[in-house]
């Protein structure tokens, strides 16, 4: 990721503390975004005793892991203490009592576990917000254990290119986060010392009547810029205006887009061999379902 546009962890931890109470309403497509993630298990005969949901949000993701893996640990991972604050509140009584989930304040790039200690990492629409892939994707090698598997969603570089374009055509600042291409994301994983990580892309696209309602979603889901590229004071009111009629142009049937490029990846990590050399992953036949 180039310097001049990584990401200010700092604005991006304080957007998401500010959207935990707003997030569940605004955040359709990250619902449906990991329930198609979720289904990817239908195929695969996996059976984790631990895993680590990382950018596990409201707990979405975190409670569906918990009913689909009864039986395994769970930890949920976010940025924003207020987001683990709300999917605490959801735990149920039975999940207390086995003290199968716990909750855990903490950045991707820095992952306070022990080396080989979970089975599964799960992400889902996450990735796209860390200042390094390259050190968050070593991270989740580091910590998961010799056959374990890496499952994640994140965006690509479509993701909301009409919002991109239009105010391109407004100033020469960043206003829209920048994304990782799918073959970028790939070769992190083959340095990061995954095993032939298999991606592939889905294309959304949601519907607005104007564009201060898609802008009044991404703030209600904490997804502000928070590139470094970013204009630093307020943007007035005529700029919204040149916006607006800049976006104005994609109206299509009466609705304006806003497209989203969605990436899936998943990957094994090989076995381990003497001095932390990696072998090959071994991986039967039987645990890969027809569909």
């Amino acid at each position: 990721m180039n310097d001049e546009v990584k990401v200010d962890k700092q604005l991006a931890r304080r957007a998401f503390e500010r959207a935990a109470q707003s997030y569940d309403e605004a955040a359709v497509l990250q619902r449906e975004v990991n329930l198609h993630l979720l289904e990817r298990f239908e195929y695969i005969n996996f059976n984790p005793g631990s895993i680590l949901d990382i950018g596990a949000g409201t707990g979405f993701a975190t409670y569906a892991l918990h009913k689909r893996f009864p039986k395994a640990d769970i930890t949920a991972l976010d940025i924003a203490s207020t987001m683990l604050a709300v999917a605490k509140s959801r735990l149920p009584l039975v999940s207390k009592l086995k003290k199968k989930i716990s909750f855990v304040n903490a950045e991707a790039e820095c992952l306070p576990f022990a080396d080989d200690s979970m089975d599964l990492i799960y992400s889902n629409l996450t990735l796209q917000w860390v200042t390094s892939l390259d050190i968050a994707l070593q991270e989740c090698q580091r910590v998961l254990k010799p056959g374990g598997m890496l499952l994640f969603s994140t965006f690509g570089p479509d993701t909301l290119k009409e919002l991109r374009q239009s105010w391109q055509s407004v100033d020469q600042y960043s206003h829209v986060n920048d994304f990782i291409d799918m073959h970028d994301v790939g070769d992190a994983m083959m340095r990061a010392r995954f095993a032939e990580p298999v991606m592939d892309v889905e294309n959304f696209t949601l519907t607005y009547s104007n564009v201060y309602q898609l802008m009044h979603d991404l703030k209600a889901i904490g997804a502000h810029n928070v590139t470094s590229r970013r204009a630093k004071g307020l943007t007035g009111k005529a700029h919204f205006k040149e916006l607006e009629t800049h976006y104005e142009k994609f109206r299509d049937q009466d609705v304006l887009p806003a497209s989203y490029e969605v990436v899936y990846g998943h990957a094994w990590l090989p076995i381990q061999t003497a001095k932390g050399k990696h072998s090959e992953v071994s991986i039967s036949f039987d645990s890969i379902k027809p569909k």
